[in-house]
Order: C-alpha cells, then structure tokens, then sequence
C-alpha cells in the first residue's frame, strides 16, 4: 500500500521580515517560491523546522533591529537563514551570529531558495495550485506593493543602497503590468508602485517598448502609470500611488494624470533638504527655488495633490544658518506629509568622511524643531478638509467605527480617516464620506 504523506511531516518554514516595502516585495517573492514548492508557513518560531529573516540595514537603528531579530530567531528555533540588505554585509551578520545557516544580500530570492534547499529538503511533488495567481502577499487583501526595478543609479553621500542592490535594473513593463493585473483580479484596491527611484524606471534599457494587452507600451514612468491607471472596472478604478519619485524634471508629466483623477494625487518625493551647499555634498539636485516652482506649478494643475517628503537634519557641516533655511522652505512649500531623521554615520557611506560632523544633541534639537514646525502646518492643512466629501478605501472595522484611509493617505507612514458611524461597512470598500474633524495627522468623518 502506497504510504501517505503526514500533514505534519510537510516542511515548515517561519518567516520574519523588516524595513522597507522594497524589502516587503522581495519577502513576498520568496514566501510565494516557498509555498509554490509545497513548504508550509510557519506563525511560531517553535513550530518551524527553519526560519528566514528578511533584514534591513538602511541606518545603524535598523541594523540593530535586524540583529536583534536575528538573535531572537537562533534562540527561539535555531536554524536560521539570513537575507536583505543587512545580509550585504555578510561579516556584520557572521560577526554578531556565527551559527547561521547561511547569509544573502537584498533581492536574492534563488538563493535563499538554494539555502533552505539544503537545510530543509522540499517535498516531494508539492501542488502548484497551493499558490493564489497573485502570489503569497503580507499586505491585506485590499492593497499591494508593485516593484518596478531594483537597484539605484544615484550615489547619495549618506545612502548605501546601490553597494547592497547594485545599479538600476527595470523589469520588463509587461511583467510589471501582469502582476498588476493579477493583484486587481484578486481584489486589490490599490497599487502602491515602489522602487529604489520609480522616475528612473526604463532608463537602464533605454525605455525599452513592451507589450500590454496587445498594444505597444513603453518601459517609463509616466505610461507605466497611465496604463495602470486604466485597471479595474469602469465604475470602480484601482488607486495607484507613486512613492519613491525622484525630482527629475518629467516627474512634471504624472501630474496631468493626477488632475484627471488617472491616479491618486500624491506624490512621495524625497528632497533631502533646501540648502545647496548641503544638497551638492549630498549629491542631490541643487536647487530648493526651483522646487519650490515646480510645486506651485503643480497644485496650479493638480489643487488636491498631496505632497509627501523626507528630510535629512544634522547633515555633516550644516549650519544653523543651513537648518533655518530648510525650514523656511518648508515653511514655503506647506508640503502635506513630512517625514525626518537626523543623519547617521552608516558604515560605508560617503559622508561619513565629510569634516564638521554635527553633535547628537544639535541633530535632535533641530529634527524636533522641523517636527514641530511641520506639525503646525500640517494641523492648518487638514483643517481645510473639513466639510468636504472624499471617497476613502476601508482599511479596519473596530467596535468603534472604521478606520480608513483618503487618496492623501499611504499605508503605515501616513494619517488615518476614522469613520465613527462606518461599523457597518467591510475592510476593502470605497465610501464616501463627510469630513467632520481634524487633527495633526488625521480626519474624522462621517458616511454620507
């Protein structure tokens, strides 16, 4: 008589995983190899047979986390297999913790495959169909990161990436538009588009023309956008959100998009900082006048755009006369959604050689003075909400009313809409509602 596989003796592979959504997406694909090859997910470091930690090592604060959670996995388990960008650095991760089974750098899912191969033998004819079309995803069902390439082409002083991810390199459009396609068949409501710098996408290949749906497209930003724009049906289109952009000058082209309701008005562009001094030393575009044109041109064409951005205090060399120039232009831009750190010397970057390092104590003093400061305008900003009517896309049902989010709003970095009167309604759905409250961050609404 033939024997019968066991449930219980099928592999089981736990799975921890940090830092950016770029990280999110590569964890996504390796989870998605995992189960297409008959290997059970794990929820307890007790229950699997090995576990994966997805790292990050973006800024000394990260790397700690990473190690920390690397730490806790040996104990809790004690095979492990470490990947992502901590994993670059393949002696910081042997040095804290010797006795991991192996190491791999970000996006690096054919080794991480090869690793638990040999660790923990696959089952034996696993069943493709375990596997949903859209693959294995950690967002809810109602929403999604899309990768459009990997690698970045810049050098920033303060930035590491490209040592641990390489040069720009784009996936082919129609990939990127069949997942796409994928996701929204699955139930996906919006498409959040991610990369090292979504602008760049298609340079590395000469903006290469594919195909979609039969028709010619071409590998750029600003058609990948439009084409994803048109998914979903006609009385209910997909969100798509663009993080990620760098300010090159046919960034300008999106915004057109955006005013035509193609896809969300919101554009998470990260500008640094204001001074040029400080912008050249960090090898980033040099010019805070000319931004700060640009973004009156664009709420001349797009008047709900929201504008997200990141900033960098305590940059080495930065004066107090560079930081009060930064808020100024922070004070004249009036962007929607901040987001700051005071700089830190991660190992192997370029500005860590630069003379005139600002004291810790400065750093803090200043990021909570450009916190403070955008707080203020982002309280007056939403305060210009009220009364109006939104639709926004349902993240949570509570025992209070539903928690969701407005076209201004990216998942886990930005404010909320709390929906008091909304217990009724199912995570996923698009309402509209009638803004009734604010704060710093957030709305309170009612249905209408």
């Amino acid at each position: 008589m033939k024997e019968v596989m066991n449930k219980n003796a099928i592999p089981k592979v736990g799975f921890v995983s940090l830092g950016c959504p770029k990280a999110t997406v590569d964890s996504e694909h390796i989870l998605t190899r995992l189960r297409a090859e008959g290997y059970l997910i794990s929820a307890s470091y007790q229950d699997a047979d090995l576990v994966v930690v997805n790292t990050c090592g973006f800024i000394e604060s990260a790397v700690v986390e990473s190690l920390d959670a690397i730490g806790e996995a040996l104990t809790k388990n004690g095979k492990v297999i470490v990947t992502g960008c901590l994993g670059a650095k393949g002696d910081v991760v042997k040095q804290a913790h010797p006795s991991v089974l192996a190491v791999t750098g970000p996006h690096a899912t054919d080794e991480v495959m090869s690793a638990v191969h040999q660790h923990l033998p696959k089952p034996h004819d696993p069943y493709m169909d375990l596997v949903p079309a859209q693959g294995i995803r950690l967002t809810p069902k109602h929403y999604a990161y899309v990768k459009i390439s990997e690698g970045c082409n810049h050098r920033c002083t303060f930035c590491i990436i490209p040592s641990m991810r390489g040069d720009l390199v784009s996936r082919p459009v129609g990939d990127v538009m069949q997942e796409a396609q994928s996701l929204v068949n699955a139930g996906v409501k919006e498409l959040l588009v991610i990369s090292q710098d979504t602008s760049a996408y298609g340079v590395d290949i000469k903006y290469r023309t594919g195909f979609w749906g039969g028709k010619p497209l071409k590998s750029r930003m600003t058609e990948l956008a439009a084409a994803m724009g048109e998914l979903g049906q006609s009385d209910e289109k997909v969100w798509v959100r663009l993080h990620y952009v760098y300010p090159y000058p046919h960034v300008d082209e999106v915004i057109p998009l955006m005013a035509q309701g193609k896809i969300l008005p919101y554009l998470d562009i990260p500008f640094q900082h204001a001074s040029q001094r400080i912008l050249k030393l960090m090898k980033r575009p040099a010019s805070s006048e000319n931004v700060l044109a640009r973004i009156k041109q664009w709420r001349e064409i797009c008047p709900d755009i929201t504008l997200r951005s990141t900033f960098i205090v305590g940059f080495p060399g930065e004066t107090e006369e560079e930081f009060e120039e930064l808020l100024d232009f922070l004070e004249e831009a009036q962007l929607d959604r901040v987001g700051a750190f005071a700089y830190s010397p991660v190992d192997g970057a370029v500005a860590n050689a630069l003379s005139d390092h600002v004291p810790p104590e400065v750093q803090q003093e200043r990021l909570a003075r450009l916190m403070l400061l955008q707080e203020e305008i982002s309280e007056q900003r939403l305060k210009r909400k009220i009364g109006k009517n939104i639709t926004v896309l349902v993240d949570e049902i509570g025992e209070e009313g539903a928690i969701a989010r407005s076209p201004s709003d990216a998942p886990d970095i930005d404010g909320v809409v709390y929906i008091e009167n909304g217990g009724k309604l199912k995570v996923g759905d698009f309402v509209e509602v009638k803004i009734i409250d604010s704060d710093t961050h957030d709305l309170w609404a009612e249905l209408r």
